[in-house]
């Protein structure tokens, strides 16, 4: 696939031209006419996203069928009990299958060339009809190289890969159980709101181990929804056999970790949730993939392409990681049966896709500003194979199951990423709010709470494409990671370990910290997003970092956990935190604001340090000043009626200080204020550190 001619302006006619082939963009220009001057690059990627599905409806026979190779590729029982085995090696000389099975011959079972680089190969029955490879046999594909060289590799359609002991690599483990596991719930409707648990089961116990999908399923799920998520994001699922990536550098795409446990327990996990109205998106990394090819694909053939491209293309310089060729057949074919796989088998509802600005560009992200010009998003910069490939995984997504949920992970803030497919888009549900967190980040790093700068968060929070729908954070794992700091430690740093006591009094530092970790999250939930995500074990304000273990850290796994017990702790003050995230995720739920049109600003008082907006019904009111409180308060409104207090970050329960009397009622007058028709007058007092919510 070519990349596209770069475009500066449109004609009448060309512009004609694009509306006909594009069945919505009128609809894409009338919401934004900057885009007029690329009606042309929006009409070429889509033709030839319709030519590319055109193409695999002649000779696949359609993206249903295409997106099933995981049925026919790798190792497959049969039912007349032989094996069936299928690769695609197009530089290999020869393949062979060796194991258990046959103590190791290398190559006692040769597969048959067949067009394309494909391979194949049926092993009989035996006569007594017992399993040839049975469930937990070890495998590998042996591939002897155009060089003569034999390569021992796991298939990359392997559904398991397992470590023993010390060894350093992954060995391949037949998986095919007896009994294998039936789920028993339907999946969930889609949320209206969502609400993201970002989750990585590894570290969701507070002992220094790696914990287990049972141990998740028992112990973290429940907390969850109690917490009011709907949503959980499951981070490192996909198997990586460095543990320290963060389930970045991926190893073998259709295989679940085995450092968890079995492919069974993560359905049971998923299947749970499901039980609980939780939907489960994975974190799904497309973007690249790890460099190790004992025990993953790279090099798989004996060549430094196949998956990937030849040459310096095909390696990711900052991640030290392999590209995926978008434009190769078998490439599309791989990745959209891993988006399939996941989908049907473990019965995910959709997924978070990791690095997508690095997908988008040949430049990958390094060294770009994004300014924001156009100019930035169109033209020979942009990588069209990948961004092809995007449209179709939306797709095939979408068409398997209309309630799944997509998410781009992109910097770069591409106009349409999260439009329909029909208006030129890329076709994703949401966009990742990431200019938020690190907005915070820098808050919290140059400046002193009493100078923050009212207008700016209100513009940070609400610079967002119209009808292009974004999930909002006030911080994710990457805030949480070694080298940098959580909010929580950002605003309390060392007296977290000797403060936090309830029978201690409240120190300056630990109460305008736990009054601004409430104020954060909340202004972020209701005006940054029609989504919103917490990373686990943040709600409560984790203290310290997160960090792997690695040798920089004498592989300690000390950082490697969540302290849940902390929260539970009557005696320490993150339950107040935990209790407002609760009662904060609980509101949206009956209130709605996430899937409400976005709110009306009606105050970003620099002086008195104020902001106040309504969205879905609700009045919400934010006095960020460090040390003034205001009697009789006139806020903007254009709701008559009588109101009360929903929600008060300064209730006790939350660690405040109690200061207004919730059962107070608050009448709207017909009095102008702020562009508004109505107005509220807040008596007595709008505390300092104080953000109360009215319905």
């Amino acid at each position: 696939m070519a990349a596209p001619v770069a475009r500066g302006e449109c004609s009448e006619a060309a512009l004609a031209a694009a509306l006909a082939d594009v069945p919505e963009l009128a609809r894409l220009l009338e919401l934004d006419p900057y885009l007029k001057p690329f009606a042309l690059d929006f009409q070429h990627r889509y033709k030839k996203f319709t030519e590319t599905l055109n193409n695999i409806g002649e000779n696949e026979g359609g993206i249903d069928k295409f997106s099933r190779g995981y049925e026919s590729f790798g190792v497959h029982r049969c039912a007349d009990g032989g094996l069936y085995c299928k690769e695609w090696a197009p530089g290999a000389e020869g393949v062979f299958l060796t194991g258990d099975f046959n103590d190791w011959n290398p190559f006692s079972y040769p597969y048959k060339k067949l067009d394309y680089g494909k391979w194949e190969l049926y092993i009989p029955p035996k006569q007594n009809k017992s399993q040839l490879v049975p469930h937990g046999s070890k495998l590998k594909v042996v591939i002897r190289s155009k060089s003569g060289e034999i390569l021992y590799r796991i298939s990359p359609w392997a559904k398991y890969v397992t470590r023993e002991g010390e060894n350093v690599n992954y060995d391949w483990t037949h998986w095919d159980p007896e009994h294998p596991y039936k789920f028993k719930h339907s999946r969930p409707k889609k949320p209206r709101g969502v609400r993201i648990y970002e989750s990585h089961v590894g570290i969701s116990s507070y002992e220094g181990k790696i914990a287990s999908y049972k141990h998740f399923t028992y112990n973290v799920l429940p907390r969850i929804k109690d917490l009011g998520y709907n949503c959980i994001q499951m981070m490192a699922i996909m198997e990586h056999a460095y543990y320290a990536s963060f389930g970045y550098q991926i190893t073998s795409f259709f295989a679940a970790s085995s450092r968890y446990g079995t492919p069974e327990e993560l359905k049971e996990l998923v299947d749970t949730a499901h039980s609980m109205g939780i939907t489960v998106l994975l974190d799904v990394v497309h973007s690249h993939a790890s460099k190790n090819s004992e025990d993953g694909l790279n090099m798989f053939d004996g060549t430094d392409s196949c998956y990937f491209h030849s040459g310096p293309r095909g390696n990711h310089d900052l991640w030290d990681s392999r590209l995926f060729i978008y434009s190769s057949w078998e490439v599309l074919r791989f990745l959209l049966s891993n988006i399939r796989w996941w989908l049907e088998e473990y019965g995910f509802d959709g997924f978070r896709f990791d690095g997508v600005t690095s997908m988008l560009y040949h430049h990958h992200g390094m060294g770009q500003a994004f300014s924001g010009d156009y100019h930035e998003y169109f033209g020979l910069q942009v990588d069209e194979d990948a961004l092809i490939y995007l449209m179709l995984a939306n797709h095939l997504v979408h068409t398997l199951y209309p309630d799944s949920i997509t998410v781009a992970e992109d910097v770069s803030g591409m106009p349409a990423l999260c439009s329909p497919i029909s208006q030129g888009g890329v076709g994703f549900d949401y966009r990742l709010a990431m200019a938020i967190p690190d907005k915070w980040i820098q808050l919290l790093k140059e400046f002193k709470d009493e100078d923050w700068n009212m207008g700016n968060i209100v513009y940070t929070l609400t610079n967002r494409r119209y009808l292009e729908k974004c999930i909002a954070y006030a911080e994710s794992h990457d805030q949480a990671l070694v080298g940098d700091k959580t909010l929580a430690f950002w605003l309390m740093d060392a007296e977290m370990y000797t403060n936090m006591s309830v029978l201690t009094p409240f120190t300056p530092v630990i109460d305008r910290g736990i009054q601004l970790h409430k104020m954060i999250r909340l202004i972020t939930h209701a005006l940054g997003g029609e989504g919103y995500l917490n990373f686990m074990g943040n709600e409560f304000g984790h203290p310290e970092w997160l960090d792997f273990p690695r040798k920089g850290n004498n592989e300690s796994y000390h950082y490697a956990r969540r302290q849940f017990h902390l929260a539970d702790d009557d005696l320490l003050r993150y339950k107040f935190l935990n209790n407002f995230d609760r009662d904060m995720n609980k509101l949206e739920e009956r209130c709605g604001w996430l899937s409400a049109p976005q709110a009306y600003v009606s105050e970003k008082h620099e002086g008195n340090k104020i902001i106040a907006f309504e969205r879905a019904g609700l009045v919400f009111i934010f006095n960020f000043h460090p040390s003034k409180s205001y009697t009789d308060y006139r806020v903007g409104t254009t709701l008559p009626g009588k109101f009360r207090i929903v929600l008060d970050t300064d209730a006790a329960e939350y660690g405040g200080h109690q200061r207004l009397d919730h059962s107070t009622e608050f009448f709207s007058q017909p009095f102008k204020h702020n562009e508004r028709p109505c107005s509220l007058l807040l008596h007595p007092d709008l505390s300092t550190d104080q953000c109360p919510t009215f319905c």
